[in-house]
């Protein structure tokens, strides 16, 4: 189930940072993304554990993710070659539908859960597609500047503010979750979320945090600061490591998301 659930949000999360990509970044980068965003989501379906106890939320879920995922497709054929105009319909409803995705994974993820805790969830899941999909692209466009020299830096430049704006929404979310698991909920590995993050199983959520939220507010700012001197080597550079520090941190979310019912 964690990665189900981290295949499918990374493979959204490409998907929707396209609407905010230039067309300058070409036809090949947008076949490349909506070919990449496809697959992962083909091969979450492979870990996709069986439903031992159906529900609405959860059949909707599978529904809306399979019907992304065929316009995904459909998209990845279609772009650069025919049917030009029906391509921002197609991106549209991938997006549509991976919205439709996300809310039913969080409501199924949550089910007997608190009104405060389904909420927390579906910003959770919502935030970190949006924080893996623009550190995703975001990488693969500074490496598009190998490909197209001549590419303005201000397309890395706005796709790096998105990445942080993600950041920092992730951030505030990630906050909001663990204030009020600490304050009501009780997760079941201890008397309290409190206790449980200061115990010797806390480490993961430590991890989760150092790599997951710590590493990628430094490290987007770098890439922000060597972006601002058109320094786009340099800015790629740092995003591999910055990509590679928001899936590690994601990873771990799911996981705790699975083990302690906090959407962190």
């Amino acid at each position: 189930m964690v990665l189900f659930l981290f295949l499918t949000h990374l493979g959204l999360g490409i998907m929707s940072t396209l609407v905010v990509v230039s067309r300058d970044a070409g036809v090949k980068f947008f076949r490349f993304n909506a070919g990449l965003a496809a697959g992962l989501i083909a091969v979450a379906f492979t870990f996709r554990p069986p439903d031992l106890e159906p529900t609405t939320f959860s059949r909707l879920a599978l529904v809306a993710l399979l019907a992304s995922e065929a316009v995904i497709v459909i998209y990845w054929l279609t772009v650069g070659r025919t049917l030009a105009s029906i391509r921002p319909a197609l991106v549209g409803l991938a997006c549509g539908g991976g919205l439709i995705t996300l809310v039913s994974q969080a409501m199924a993820a949550t089910t007997g859960g608190t009104m405060d805790v389904r909420v927390l969830t579906v910003a959770s899941f919502l935030s970190s597609t949006a924080l893996l999909g623009g550190a995703s692209t975001a990488m693969i466009l500074g490496h598009w500047y190998l490909v197209i020299p001549s590419m303005q830096v201000s397309h890395l430049q706005s796709i790096v503010k998105m990445h942080i704006a993600s950041m920092v929404i992730r951030t505030v979310v990630v906050t909001a979750a663990v204030v009020v698991a600490i304050e009501t909920w009780q997760p079941g590995l201890g008397p309290s979320f409190g206790r449980y993050i200061t115990s010797a199983g806390g480490i993961f959520f430590w991890q989760r945090v150092l790599f997951g939220l710590c590493g990628p507010a430094l490290l987007s700012y770098l890439t922000w600061e060597t972006a601002k001197i058109r320094s786009t080597q340099s800015a790629t550079g740092i995003l591999y490591v910055d990509f590679f520090t928001v899936v590690v941190g994601e990873v771990l979310a799911k996981y705790l998301l699975l083990a302690t019912r906090v959407p962190v």
